[in-house]
């Protein structure tokens, strides 16, 4: 599902998975790395504070602030990134993302919203490519997601 406002970017899954392991999955560090950044550093509770990291093909670290906004395990999982380092996440310095899932026949529905790219003050041209640049990442990522529960499907 796509949003034709540059306003939220919104994607639905469905896992063929329990919500207790997708929620891990998108919720704890060690495994948010597996599919989505190349490092995460943050506890997965509300309030806590941390990092993501993606490595770009220079091998270079990008570093995007993280907090965990809420964490009601097995249902919704969300945080703000993208605030500048040293400041407190908030409405207007960061974008909010939240998971949330249902438990359906043969797994889990996932739906994933992604927020707060007008409430930044962008000029419309910066507001129009970190809106298709956030498009274009969920698209690349999420689609990891189940792959990755599977191969842990496999070792439980």
């Amino acid at each position: 599902m796509h949003s034709k406002e540059l306003g939220t970017i919104q994607r639905e899954l469905l896992i063929e998975a329990a919500p207790e392991v997708v929620f891990d999955v998108v919720s704890k560090p060690e495994h948010l790395k597996e599919w989505w950044p190349d490092d995460a550093r943050y506890e997965p509770t509300p309030g806590s504070a941390g990092e993501i990291i993606f490595i770009n093909p220079e091998g270079e670290g990008d570093s995007a602030s993280f907090t965990v906004v809420e964490a009601i395990p097995p249902r919704v999982f969300s945080f703000r990134w993208t605030h500048p380092a040293g400041e407190t996440a908030a409405e207007g310095n960061s974008l909010l993302v939240t998971f949330e899932l249902m438990p359906r026949e043969g797994g889990t529905s996932l739906r994933m919203t992604e927020t707060g790219f007008r409430e930044m003050g962008w000029e419309a041209a910066v507001l129009e490519e970190q809106y298709r640049e956030h498009m274009k990442g969920w698209d690349y990522f999420l689609p990891r997601l189940a792959p990755y529960i599977a191969t842990l499907e496999k070792r439980l």
